[in-house]
């Protein structure tokens, strides 16, 4: 059989089905990623608050991927498919209908109607993602790491085509930042991500799906288990929280921050869908790649891109130097979670989808309950702290209420979304909702609290504007700058990886047996 024929009639209608089902996860992450200043104009929400919006979708995403690995092949692949679409249309509709929440139950509503519904559309990512993977290597048994990167390609295709999508909508401004014209609807944005939706879906129609490889295996759900409690295993497991933290927790900011730092959120989005159009290229050499050096060689030097990456767009401070500095960090960024996975494969053959599905979901708990919410306070922190010592009358006006913590850091009072966003615009919207509902004859006491405030506020908006620019862009350089080091540590501790393999024989990948893999290939400096 030739290594790239799989084993079922329809190996290739399923794998395209898979990459599309990834393809709709990404889709649905960067149009996310491209409305969060809408979000937080409309709903008056703080960085800390966007940041567990988006951190709720990954955190589903990780607890799902972890109990459907252990149950998926009982289950069964097809069904679970299913029951993925399912959770994607649903998590749209409820998406939809945050306006609605708004209008009934103010901002809290609103926020708990958005984090719910996150939620959902990550669990229904993290069922596709517990399946894919152990359908991908089941169908191509003979070159496992050829179609597994084909999979993951989906992931920042989706990427590309939703940061397209939000760039094309996004809100247009002039040389001084100014907006000259508004966004496209979030609401129309967000629906976007249902086309693939419905084409994997539809793909997915009345196909076949075959046996796991472990459970033809004849490996029992607790010998998949016990395989994996080792020491090496939990170094692996932490390895993989760091890059979920610095990964997925970074893309979900990244586009926001990068379009404060260029003054521009239509080039912080074209800046992403750039990284994400040079991750997708390459993870289609990413296997020839992984067969000519160590797979823990690579991760060493993806972290240290990651470290530089991150620290060069902290301190960009044009648009030239933001686009070198993506460039080094999407190198950094791109190999990090596949090669984790292969890594957890190829060392524990015998945990089968437990494996990669505890490595993947540890890694998205990590992204979700850390990695968003952390570096959205991050931002707040360092722009409330410059605010309060270099401006703190336009501090106090433009605060939230109540402050916030996250986990032991101290609480600290964020700027108010809404409030920002009105003074960026100088109160256009604002009066714009406010006509429309007067000729409706509708009231929102949400629009008329802010109304009230601007009223009082307005006048010393002109002095107001450069202390809240400068403090929201300093508050963006300092979250880059502190997360650099995460991919810092993680080189420290594939190298420390490297040199254990090194005085153990060198890295190989095992057999399900226990067995070295023929022909398996030692990275720079192992054995």
């Amino acid at each position: 059989m030739s290594s790239n024929a799989g084993i079922a009639p329809n190996a290739n209608r399923l794998l395209w089905a898979g990459f599309m089902a990834i393809l709709a996860a990404g889709v649905g992450f960067s149009v996310r990623g491209g409305i969060l200043g809408q979000w937080s104009h409309q709903f008056g929400f703080t960085m800390t608050e966007l940041g567990t919006i988006t951190g709720g979708g990954l955190t589903g995403f990780g607890v799902v991927i972890i109990l459907t690995s252990l149950f998926a092949d009982k289950i069964g692949y097809g069904k679970l498919m299913i029951a993925a679409f399912l959770l994607h249309f649903v998590s749209a509709v409820l998406t939809l209908a945050t306006p609605a929440f708004f209008a009934s139950g103010g901002k809290e509503a609103a926020y708990w109607c958005l984090f719910s519904a996150m939620f959902i559309f990550a669990i229904g990512n993290g069922v596709c993602e517990a399946v894919v993977n152990p359908l991908t290597a089941t169908l191509f048994p003979s070159n496992k790491t050829h179609y597994l990167n084909i999979l993951h390609a989906g992931w920042p295709a989706g990427l590309v085509l939703g940061t397209l999508a939000a760039t094309l909508m996004s809100a247009k401004t002039d040389a001084a930042g100014n907006v000259i014209a508004a966004a496209v609807d979030w609401k129309i944005q967000m629906s976007l991500f249902l086309i693939p939706v419905v084409i994997y879906g539809v793909m997915l129609i009345g196909q076949k799906f075959p046996k796991s490889e472990v459970e033809s295996a004849g490996v029992t759900i607790g010998e998949m288990v016990k395989s994996v409690i080792t020491p090496l295993f939990i170094v692996l497991i932490v390895l993989h929280a760091l890059v979920g933290y610095v990964e997925l927790g970074t893309d979900s900011w990244i586009a926001k921050i990068t379009g404060n730092i260029m003054a521009s959120p239509a080039n912080g989005l074209k800046l992403m869908m750039y990284t994400s159009l040079l991750m997708f290229a390459l993870r289609f050499v990413a296997g020839p790649i992984v067969h000519r050096i160590s797979p823990l060689g690579l991760l060493f030097v993806s972290g240290i891109l990651g470290c530089i990456g991150l620290t060069l767009l902290g301190n960009a401070t044009s648009i030239v130097m933001c686009v070198v500095a993506a460039t080094v960090y999407a190198c950094g960024k791109t190999f990090l979670w596949p090669t984790m996975l292969a890594v957890a494969s190829e060392r524990f053959p015998k945990g089968g989808a437990v494996a990669i599905g505890l490595i993947g979901g540890v890694g998205m708990l990590s992204a979700g309950s850390l990695g968003g919410p952390a570096i959205g306070y991050k931002q707040d922190y360092f722009a409330t702290k410059q605010l309060e010592v270099k401006a703190p009358e336009t501090y106090g006006r433009y605060s939230v209420a109540e402050p916030k913590g996250f986990f032991f850091l101290p609480k600290i009072k964020g700027l108010d979304g809404a409030k920002v966003g009105v003074l960026e615009d100088k109160g256009k919207e604002l009066a714009n909702v406010g006509a429309a509902l007067a000729k409706d004859g509708k009231q929102d006491k949400n629009h008329e609290a802010l109304a009230a405030w601007w009223e009082a506020s307005k006048a010393s908006a002109d002095a107001d504007a450069q202390p809240v620019k400068d403090a929201t862009l300093e508050g963006s350089r300092m979250a880059l700058k502190v997360t650099a080091a995460v991919p810092a540590i993680m080189a420290v501790l594939y190298l420390l990886l490297i040199l254990y393999f090194k005085a153990t024989g060198g890295y190989k990948a095992l057999q399900v047996t226990g067995e070295q893999i023929a022909g398996g290939v030692q990275g720079p400096g192992e054995g």
